[in-house]
């Protein structure tokens, strides 16, 4: 079935692999950029292109109306820059906006246009709650991350899941995004050894390659998909694990290794949280539930097709 499909953030990393899927899929796709010069970009890549603010409900609600879609996808955010996982309350500003007033805009003009169904962005990469095991279901909590400089990042993706989810649409939880322009800036910091491992490195992440995030994507599109989903890949694992593997990947000498205080100096509580007490997600709802085959299956095989 054909449908309309309004992709808010289309010019992000995530959008310029996901309009593409979905174009290619036969649907109709509008795209938004907060840049007129992006609006290029969105006709190379199959979609009618539209200048919008996501901060501005009035400039929500025009884009929404004039597109008319079946579905709304929330893909925006304001990540961009050297990561500053010690500031990352200063870091996601823009997008702890684009998840609190931009998804309301969004819902309230899903709401005017009758549009029945908003899949939107979330996160899981090594968020989730640090007590028993180290793999999370989507039946359990995030970390609040209470007393931290993440706790503005947590309140603004439980409002992200909170109002969807009242708003009875589907909410993807991403892990760690890898793949064309996701991981730039880390490899960079790995090459220059700026990027170290933190005490015994035993803290889970969860990766996907930005093709398979769009690909369970459009699924949960196609799918008028319901609740909270990981999209993750297949093999959590400990920073010990991974960040070597992408740092051989990138052509980099191994990470260096600094103890638990004075990575707290710093880089502060989060990058410690991150790399000694994180946990990873499973993917097996998804997986179950939406039919998703991923492409990457293990960060193993992703980092060396996009590194090497």
């Amino acid at each position: 079935m054909v449908m309309r499909v309004f992709v808010a953030g289309g010019t992000g990393v995530l959008g310029r692999r996901l309009v593409p899927q979905l174009v290619a899929r036969g649907h109709r796709v509008t795209a938004t950029s907060t840049s007129a010069a992006k609006l290029d970009l969105l006709e190379q890549l199959g979609a009618e292109g539209v200048v919008m603010d996501g901060l501005d409900a009035a400039s929500v609600g025009q884009a929404v109306a004039a597109a008319r879609p079946d579905a709304i996808v929330h893909q925006m955010t304001a990540i961009s820059g050297k990561p500053d996982i010690r500031h990352m309350d200063r870091w996601f500003t823009t997008t702890n906006r684009l998840r609190t007033e931009g998804t309301d805009h969004l819902l309230a003009a899903a709401g005017a246009t009758g549009v029945p169904h908003v899949v939107a962005q979330s996160y899981a990469c090594w968020n989730g709650i640090r007590e028993g095991g180290w793999v999370k279901t989507e039946e359990d909590p995030l970390d609040p991350m209470e007393g931290t400089r993440m706790r503005p990042v947590t309140e603004a993706i439980s409002h992200v899941e909170d109002a969807v989810g009242k708003a009875d649409g589907a909410v993807l939880r991403y892990g760690g995004l890898y793949g064309p322009g996701a991981i730039d800036d880390q490899a960079e910091l790995v090459r220059r050894r700026q990027f170290p491992l933190v005490g015994r490195g035993t803290g889970y992440s969860s990766w996907v390659h930005l093709d398979d995030a769009a690909s369970a994507t459009v699924l949960a599109v196609e799918q008028k998909a319901r609740g909270v989903f990981n999209i993750v890949d297949d093999e959590p694992a400990p920073a010990n694990e991974w960040l070597p593997h992408l740092a051989a990947c990138a052509g980099a000498k191994p990470p260096m290794r600094v103890p638990v205080w004075l990575a707290r100096l710093l880089a502060g509580e989060v990058a410690v949280t991150m790399m000694t007490e994180g946990r990873g997600f499973s993917n097996a709802k998804a997986k179950r539930e939406l039919g998703w085959d991923l492409r990457y299956p293990s960060w193993r095989q992703g980092f060396e097709a996009e590194l090497a």
